[in-house]
């Protein structure tokens, strides 16, 4: 597919993926929505990314939909709010929650305004970073709508309930510090896209198959039972012993302790996380 609204790079095993319509503010058309799904499903086959960094051209995030040009056609409403069982995901919650279910750590870089569904995609994000100006709302109500991009997902394992339904309910817009205070962000930055360079490359650091294998536990193991997280922890250490970067890590970590440093660079990802 050809990228129209949203720019994708990759570099040194790090996937840039940028939102491109700043003369609105990075508002959601239907096609930025097609594009941010095609991406996370690359971004899900391709085992040499160990990164990926979210962002919004023009000094912003995302100001929300794009309603004038999403309803302009009532086949694009259908097709992006489509699902064949309720409990399935559609095209605007997988732009969302497509995000939790990749393999790799996915850091948002939040400036300027981040508005409706631009904070859902955000709460996708595994660590959120904001420059000290940004704005961040979930704005549906403001709108008479119920948030339905699988924002919540993410929203109540950041906040108490009874925040999440104030938040939801009033559409206030909260100041970088405010959502900071509330657990919505990760952190404050003068400079989030180099603050977002420089977790990234710390990241990097660690094998992607454990970092991969410490995704998919938190996240499926945050709410479930114990017996589930036991479990997930043992398959996982189990496949991890058994692969290639288990050894690597060992020796990286020796190496460490030595005068003389000659890294061994980790492999691809491994097939099946």
């Amino acid at each position: 597919m050809r990228q129209e609204f949203v720019q994708f790079e990759k570099n040194n095993g790090i996937a840039y993926v940028t939102l491109v319509q700043p003369k609105k503010y990075n508002a959601l058309n239907f096609q930025m929505f097609k594009e941010l799904d095609s991406i996370i499903y690359s971004l899900r086959r391709d085992r040499t990314i160990k990164i990926v960094i979210l962002s919004g051209s023009g000094g912003n995030f995302s100001s929300g939909l794009d309603v004038k040009s999403v309803m302009s056609s009532p086949l694009h409403a259908i097709r992006l709010l489509f699902k064949w069982l309720p409990g399935n995901a559609n095209l605007a919650q997988r732009v969302s929650c497509g995000w939790r279910d990749l393999p790799i750590p996915v850091i948002a870089v939040i400036e300027g305004c981040c508005f409706g569904g631009g904070m859902q995609i955000a709460l996708g994000a595994d660590m959120r970073i904001a420059s000290p100006d940004a704005k961040l709302s979930i704005m549906e109500a403001k709108w008479g709508l119920v948030p339905d991009m699988a924002g919540l997902i993410s929203l109540r394992e950041l906040v108490g309930k009874d925040q999440a339904m104030l938040l939801t309910m009033t559409a206030k817009v909260l100041s970088a510090q405010e959502s900071l205070e509330k657990g919505l962000l990760t952190e404050i930055s003068e400079q989030p896209m180099k603050r977002a360079k420089e977790m990234a490359s710390e990241i990097s650091q660690t094998s992607p198959d454990a970092n991969a294998a410490i995704k998919m536990s938190i996240n499926k193991s945050w709410t479930a039972s114990v017996r589930r997280l036991l479990s997930r922890e043992s398959i996982s250490q189990i496949r991890l012993i058994m692969g290639k970067n288990r050894l690597i890590a060992a020796k990286r970590n020796h190496q460490d302790h030595k005068e003389i440093k000659v890294k061994a660079d980790y492999q691809d990802r491994q097939s099946g996380w």
